[in-house]
């Protein structure tokens, strides 16, 4: 904590419901599994409600409001708005507008609502028990989001629709499978606490193990573990440089349900103007990364009398120079197509040689970061 800043108050409301529903799974779960066990509707409605939660806050609260990655059917943005509530994080106007400012200020550990800066536990929940200014609501960041009567209804009534979802749903879904208490221990007080956890590991773990591939001006890391039990929010290094892709495994054998569901829902027309970041922009993050660190590598090394070391030293600097030219090439060539799109002499953009131009610059950096990967394990 700053030295400038004095201990803020207590937030009881968070405080009370961290521990309790904390201490209930763990004292719980246990207990009424030992004395009358669980049937499998409990389990089964544990799985649907916890996956509709995650997926809730990663697809609607995560990619969909704080990021406009996408834009959502109403009745999908409905379901968003539901199932949100009952992952008990909050409205959406509230957690977008922590996410924003959050990004604009990651780890500034007087602006960014849970920086990592200030430790794991503060990250991952400490940021919510006490009234700490950096965690304040601030609405002037989410203005388009105010504007949505939806988000709105939700936020003015919250607490009903929050209690309504993590007590009436539960008990509803029990007394269906005919095992009320058990199926409310599962999918109302267990469901509820990993949902919590798993969503709070993005802002604690994801900041502090994994690889940076693409940038290393923030601590986000990417992290294929955490993308697992995190509906892919796991290649969080992806995310904080190109926050505005719908997509946070952004290669198609990484392990992003939300990216596919967001996907797939557009062939049934529940999503559309899905946002991709452009393969170059990706390309030259990658390569930027690639020849900061064969640099490190290099810097450590002799400076004279290796004759290998300086050949190195000239290929790399080499792949620079063209690294360089390529970045240029493919500026000319886009403003070049945006150019003549604005006088509608290209009609057929995916067909035309400015197209072909450019994946062909593409397909020469990923060549260069082949050859960049052969110089850096020479360099090893």
């Amino acid at each position: 904590m700053p030295a400038t800043e004095q201990k803020p108050p207590r937030n009881w409301t968070t405080t009370l419901l961290f521990l309790l529903t904390f201490l209930s799974a763990v004292v719980l779960v246990p207990w009424y599994g030992l004395k009358s066990g669980f049937s499998a509707g409990a389990w089964g409605f544990f799985a649907f409600f916890l996956i509709a939660n995650g997926i809730s806050i990663t697809g609607g609260y995560h990619r969909l409001w704080a990021h406009r990655t996408y834009e959502a059917h109403w009745t999908l943005r409905l379901f968003y708005m539901v199932f949100g509530s009952m992952a008990l994080q909050n409205s959406a106007l509230a957690w977008c507008s922590g996410h924003r400012t959050h990004h604009l200020n990651v780890d500034d550990v007087d602006l960014d609502p849970y920086s990592v800066r200030r430790g794991f536990w503060f990250a991952h929940i400490g940021w919510m028990l006490r009234e700490y200014p950096s965690g304040k609501p601030n609405f002037t960041n989410i203005p388009d989001l105010r504007r949505d009567p939806l988000l709105a209804f939700q936020h003015r009534y919250y607490v009903p629709l929050a209690i309504a979802t993590n007590v009436g749903l539960p008990l509803a879904a029990g007394w269906l499978v005919g095992d009320l208490w058990g199926t409310f221990i599962l999918a109302g007080v267990l469901r509820l606490v990993w949902s919590h956890h798993v969503t709070f590991f993005i802002n604690s773990l994801a900041h502090m193990w994994g690889s940076r591939p693409y940038t290393e001006q923030n601590t986000a890391r990417d992290n294929p573990v955490l993308a697992v039990i995190t509906y892919g929010e796991g290649y969080h290094n992806f995310h904080h440089i190109f926050a505005h892709d719908y997509r946070n495994g952004v290669r198609w054998w990484q392990w992003d349900p939300t990216k596919w569901l967001i996907a797939s829902l557009q062939l049934v027309g529940l999503t559309r103007r899905l946002k991709r970041t452009p393969l170059f922009q990706v390309q030259r993050a990658l390569l930027a990364m690639q020849f900061t660190r064969a640099q490190e590598k290099l810097a450590k090394l002799p400076a004279a009398g290796h004759s290998h070391v300086e050949q190195l030293r000239q290929r790399i600097a080499h792949e620079y120079e063209s690294f360089l030219a390529a970045v240029a090439d493919w500026a000319r060539v886009k403003d070049q197509w945006l150019e003549e799109k604005k006088r509608a002499v290209i009609r057929h953009w995916e067909h035309a040689s400015l197209q072909q131009k450019l994946k062909e610059i593409e397909q020469g950096l990923r060549l260069q970061r082949r050859r960049l990967r052969v110089l850096q394990a020479q360099l090893a």
